[in-house]
């Protein structure tokens, strides 16, 4: 049995070149969180932000229970860990997001949460007391510059009080410190194992606010679909295949999921919706794809 895991962070199982199961992983991710600022904000239209947290952590911690191997067996020495992962990785940024987005627009959210693989980065660099590759460094720079070029044509005009920025900047802060707790509980436990007691720790945590903000909300089908979805796909799944890439790849090269959810927000506002697409998101596109590629390759 270790010790000290609280604290402790681990570098990636793969520090070469992507392969199928990170691509697929990374993939999935970014087109399942592509959506979730929509479903945040369509939620928000009728329901109090404690209970869109309350409703998104709750429905993920549902779906993962019926995952077997959420149930396999976790030391008794690695609670506080995912304990910590429960409050940085559910509880703080499912607030902050319901909160920020009464506050800026979810264009906005997804902009300013491009920074999240910085901060991942910051903090990485500070618990391995390790710096990533030379290329691993210019892709997640190359990368922060592509997913502002993608988002500025949809933010420009927007709404965007400071409160809500900083809310977003807050709830980025607390994945940075969940992302680096999460390699060595996943390398021991499973990814299925340490998120479905995170989540279920991070609804027990978010009950009585969540409840109380049921009572001072209103309900509409849409907010119900939403929040379905959101927890189910955007928070059970999702954050479950976030902490296998995270074992797999390392936190800041698993981190560039963030550069692909504009992306794929501007792909599916292209194909379903038939909105138009302007000159400088085709170059924000293309620049992601040269960071992809970089981060993509052997950090070492």
């Amino acid at each position: 049995m270790q010790t000290g895991r609280t604290l402790r962070s681990a570098e990636g199982s793969n520090r070469g070149a992507f392969g199928p199961i990170e691509w697929g992983l990374l993939l999935g991710l970014s087109v399942i969180w592509g959506s979730s600022f929509l479903w945040i904000a369509i939620g928000l239209d009728d329901l109090h932000p404690g209970a869109v947290a309350l409703a998104r952590t709750a429905l993920g911690a549902l779906a993962m229970s019926m995952v077997p191997a959420s149930r396999d067996p976790v030391d008794a020495d690695a609670r506080t860990g995912i304990a910590l992962v429960g409050i940085f990785g559910t509880v703080g940024p499912a607030l902050l997001f319901a909160f920020a987005e009464q506050r800026v627009e979810s264009s906005v959210a997804g902009m300013v949460q491009s920074a999240a693989p910085l901060f991942v980065l910051i903090l990485s660099i500070v618990m391995l007391r390790r710096v990533p590759a030379p290329t691993v460094l210019l892709g997640l720079v190359v990368g922060l510059i592509g997913g502002v070029l993608i988002a500025w044509p949809n933010v420009t005009g927007a709404d965007a009080e400071p409160l809500g920025v900083g809310l977003v900047l807050i709830a980025v802060a607390c994945y940075s410190v969940s992302s680096n707790i999460l390699p060595p509980l996943v390398h021991d436990f499973g990814g299925a194992a340490v998120m479905a007691r995170a989540l279920r720790y991070g609804t027990a945590l978010l009950l009585p606010y969540g409840i109380w903000g049921f009572f001072q909300s209103s309900f509409s089908w849409s907010a119900v679909l939403a929040m379905f979805v959101l927890g189910v796909f955007g928070t059970g799944f999702a954050r479950t295949m976030m902490a296998e890439l995270i074992a797999r790849a390392g936190a800041p090269r698993a981190s560039m999921v963030s550069y692909f959810v504009p992306v794929v927000a501007v792909v599916l506002g292209v194909v379903v919706r038939g909105d138009g697409i302007v000159a400088l998101e085709l170059v924000g596109l293309a620049v992601i794809l040269v960071s992809a590629r970089l981060i993509s390759r052997a950090d070492h």
